[in-house]
């Protein structure tokens, strides 16, 4: 009878465990069905980086090489136009030669030093390379750059009256800005002497008649 009781209670035993070593086996596989979803989501969170980061790449990639082809020669464009300032100084300084002044000599040199210089502007505009506009412009602060303000009558303050060096631009970018002066609106000191010499002239033309 102790046998049997014995036996009964091992094997309850025995099924106990069996059940409990199921369950624990059923717990390790659901943590692995869970691990691999989890691995899997990770795949695809690093498999679409690097897609997006080699569609980037491509982007950049094209994006150098269409700048590359359209504005390969910006530098080289940036030293020609220090020869046409060079010109136009040469050119300037012939014409202020006392030496030369009213002479054959000066004026066969100021003729082939204008045909290089519009030869090579033409060089330059067949390179998509173009003189800004600037007097009477309205002051661009992305195309001039303002060296000095003038006072002057009839003109909108901020107007370009004057321009010291030529600006370029390539394309759609700024070669370099065009040096200007701009006019500002007369200061009262000089409105009241502009005045008081109106008068004196008119006084003066008065006293003729």
């Amino acid at each position: 009878m102790e046998k049997e009781e014995n036996q009964e209670n091992r094997s309850k035993i025995e099924n106990k465990d069996e059940i409990e070593n199921h369950e624990k086996s059923d717990d390790i596989e659901i943590d692995k069905d869970k691990s691999d979803e989890v691995k899997i989501k990770e795949l695809e969170d690093r498999l679409a980086r690097a897609y997006a980061e080699i569609e980037n790449q491509r982007r950049r990639f094209e994006k150098e090489k269409e700048d590359a082809f359209d504005y390969g020669g910006f530098s080289l464009a940036k030293e020609m136009l220090n020869l046409i300032d060079n010109l136009e100084r040469l050119k300037i300084a012939l014409q202020d030669d006392e030496k030369l002044k009213n002479t054959e000599a000066q004026k066969k040199s100021i003729e082939h030093l204008d045909i290089i210089h519009q030869d090579m502007i033409s060089i330059l505009k067949k390179n998509n390379i173009e003189e800004i506009k600037s007097i009477n412009q309205k002051l661009d602060p992305n195309l001039h750059q303002a060296m000095m303000e003038i006072e002057i009558e009839n003109k909108e303050p901020g107007t370009v009256v004057q321009e010291i060096q030529k600006g370029f631009t390539m394309k759609d970018r700024l070669l370099r800005p065009s040096l200007v002066a701009v006019s500002k609106k007369i200061s009262e000191k000089a409105e009241n002497i502009k005045t008081e010499q109106k008068s004196e002239e008119n006084q003066s033309k008065s006293n003729e008649n």
